[in-house]
């Protein structure tokens, strides 16, 4: 099947930063942006979805207390599930990710998300962070049976910092991996 073919594809973006504007949030848009023009590159289109956890912080915690799923998050749990792909960002709090994250991947629940192709993006205080930690958050997404790409974009201040100066190289790089291996895996899900 060629790319052509399956265009549209439908790209769900997760930011579980905390707050408005965030630096996962930025991290997300500059990790969607390249898995689009990945997907562009092979001859797809995609429509892009982004989801931002914040707001989600009280439905999510009656659906932890209640086990009850508002609207908002019945259809951002509807928009991530029906996606070909998948990009979450969050912001990496004392070795782990955001407890809305975490509540988020609870509220899927066992397996909705069934080989989906997932980038994992992660910002942190530092680059200097622990390469389980990667690892950690991996086998939270394969616990529900999702399929993440082996390489993990790892974002600190100092980055954001040389993005501003035009020198950004490390994370382009990095990002661009990430997302060619996103968009080949959604090509592969699809077929």
């Amino acid at each position: 099947m060629s790319t052509g073919a399956w265009s549209p594809v439908s790209l769900a973006v997760v930011s579980a930063g905390v707050g408005h504007p965030h630096p996962t949030r930025l991290l997300a848009d500059w990790v969607a942006e390249a898995v689009c023009r990945s997907l562009a590159a092979g001859g797809a289109r995609a429509e892009v979805e982004v989801l931002e956890l914040h707001r989600l912080t009280a439905d999510l915690a009656r659906h932890t207390a209640h086990g009850h799923a508002s609207l908002d998050l019945r259809e951002a749990i509807a928009a991530v599930v029906g996606a070909d792909g998948l990009v979450v960002a969050t912001p990496v709090f004392a070795a782990s990710p955001s407890e809305v994250f975490d509540s988020f991947l609870a509220a899927l629940g066992g397996r909705v998300l069934s080989g989906m192709p997932v980038l994992l993006a992660l910002y942190s205080g530092s680059r200097r962070q622990s390469p389980d930690l990667a690892q950690v958050i991996r086998g939270r997404l394969t616990d529900v049976h999702a399929d993440p790409v082996p390489t993990v974009v790892v974002a600190c201040p100092a980055d954001w910092r040389a993005t501003a100066h035009g020198d950004a190289a490390r994370l382009r790089a990095c990002t661009d991996q990430a997302a060619a291996e996103l968009a080949a895996a959604m090509r592969s899900h699809r077929q």
